[in-house]
């Protein structure tokens, strides 16, 4: 039989009511899943429960509660087939993305999963997504970090988040799903990643300054100048369509370029879910790349922003980083 570990972290899926709010409750949800009749029959995995402390809101995560996920599954790798991890849905597009970095050579499933409403409430969507997320986590033809939801398995670094209130809550704009589960879960073989070779490496993170600006009509990018210094080491900016920015970004460029000189890497993305950045396709976006941006081609903000503080946590130098930020590490982009 294969054994999964549980790892929660806490989010609105093992949330209760209080005079508050939801709110997650230490030593409540080892009871919440052992009262979901499935989850004990004879075609689910094992699974034990690592209950992380204190439980959080997925807005309270940072880059030291990443580390401490990403170090759990990498002590306990050889004791469990695969792993699923409970997350609120706010930021788990981030951890996804995070951890199928921090973690390379990855052999086994890594499926995070949650809920948009509470185990404790009568219409939860968690209890399928537990029960499916185990499924595929005892399945040895995944081999990535992976986000279930509302009957998709997508790529982690590929996903983000769609609706703040209905229960398909991610999408993978780029990116097909890598199974759909309707009667039975029915894989794509060929957007799988393959079975890598090596041991499992876990990489932790520095918490390194990365900034994210989004552009608008009418930004005044002078007022960033004070914020875009060397002590910035990476920044993801994201422009219009495939990576433009106003007609007076001029006042951009300038900054850019000190920033650039002073180390900084910054690593342009699209505000279209779907589609690609391609610098020096129109006019306005030429000047960026002469200012020493790199292009996310197609990639998510949450992954940008996690493969910068994956690279600079390598300990790579400046045009290293550049060079591979526009390359795939992980599946995250397509070149």
């Amino acid at each position: 039989m294969k054994r999964i570990l549980i790892v929660y972290t806490g989010g609105t899926i093992g949330m209760v009511r209080t005079p508050n709010g939801y709110a997650p409750k230490e030593g409540y949800f080892r009871s919440a899943l052992e009262a979901i009749p499935a989850i004990r029959a004879e075609a689910m995995p094992a699974w034990e429960l690592c209950e992380l402390s204190p439980l959080l809101d997925s807005s309270n995560m940072t880059v030291n509660e990443w580390n401490k996920i990403a170090r759990l599954i990498a002590e306990n790798y050889d004791r469990y087939d695969g792993f699923v991890v409970l997350h609120g849905t706010d930021t788990m597009a981030y951890t996804a993305s995070a951890l199928s970095f921090m973690l390379e050579n990855l052999g086994k499933p890594v499926v995070l999963t949650g809920s948009q409403i509470p185990l404790c409430e009568v219409r939860s969507d968690g209890c399928d997504n537990i029960l499916t997320s185990l499924l595929i986590a005892a399945d040895e033809r995944v081999h990535e970090v992976c986000l279930y939801f509302g009957g998709n398995l997508l790529r982690g670094n590929r996903a983000t988040k769609y609706s703040a209130d209905g229960l398909i809550a991610f999408v993978s704009p780029n990116y097909p799903p890598l199974a759909e589960a309707g009667i039975s879960i029915r894989y794509r073989a060929g957007s799988l990643l393959p079975r890598p070779e090596g041991a499992l490496r876990f990489q932790p993170l520095e918490n390194v300054p990365i900034g994210v600006i989004k552009v608008f009509p009418g930004i005044q990018f002078s007022l960033f100048e004070s914020i875009m210094t060397e002590k910035l080491r990476g920044i993801v900016i994201e422009t219009f369509g495939a990576g433009n920015i106003p007609g007076d970004g001029n006042a951009l460029l300038p900054i850019i370029r000190r920033a650039f000189e002073g180390g900084t890497v910054l690593t342009v993305c699209s505000q279209c879910p779907q589609g690609a950045v391609s610098l020096g396709t129109y006019e306005t976006s030429s000047a960026l790349k002469r200012a020493g941006a790199v292009s996310g081609l197609d990639i998510t903000t949450e992954a940008a922003v996690a493969k910068l503080y994956y690279l600079f946590s390598c300990g790579l130098d400046r045009d290293e980083i550049k060079r591979r930020m526009e390359l795939p590490l992980r599946g995250e982009m397509t070149v």
